[in-house]
């Protein structure tokens, strides 16, 4: 049996990785980060940005993103009173963190696409006697 050092600490249960990965994990989450690198953005700008996301499920993940200190909301008593949410400082690092992974997708696009419909390689089992 694995002694638990020879474990990677992403397995263990309370990781700094897991719990941050947590955070992110839905969905939406990896598109409003990104919908709001650029600034503050009211919230039916979002939903144009975010092609088929629901207004409940917007609010949501907001108020989660914003639990986890990665967005900021503020109210604005304006006539007619709006809100804006921006990325936090920690926010605005995770979104510079995610570049990688859009420049990965945008050079797997395809590749990502054939494996989805099916047609991507796949292992097959040796057969007996073989």
């Amino acid at each position: 049996m694995a002694d638990i050092d020879d474990v990677p600490e992403g397995f263990l249960t309370g990781c700094p990785s897991r719990v941050a990965l947590s955070m992110i994990a839905g969905k939406w989450a990896l598109l409003i980060i990104p919908a709001l690198a650029h600034g503050p953005v009211r919230n039916n700008e979002l939903l144009r940005r975010i092609e088929g996301i629901s207004q409940k499920v917007l609010t949501q993940t907001l108020k989660e993103l914003e639990r986890n200190g990665l967005v900021i909301r503020t109210d604005f008593a304006a006539n007619p009173p709006h809100v804006e949410y921006r990325l936090s400082e920690l926010g605005r690092s995770l979104s510079a963190a995610l570049v990688p992974l859009d420049r990965w997708v945008a050079e797997n696009a395809a590749a990502l696409a054939e494996a989805r419909n099916g047609h991507g390689p796949t292992a097959r089992a040796p057969q007996d006697g073989a």
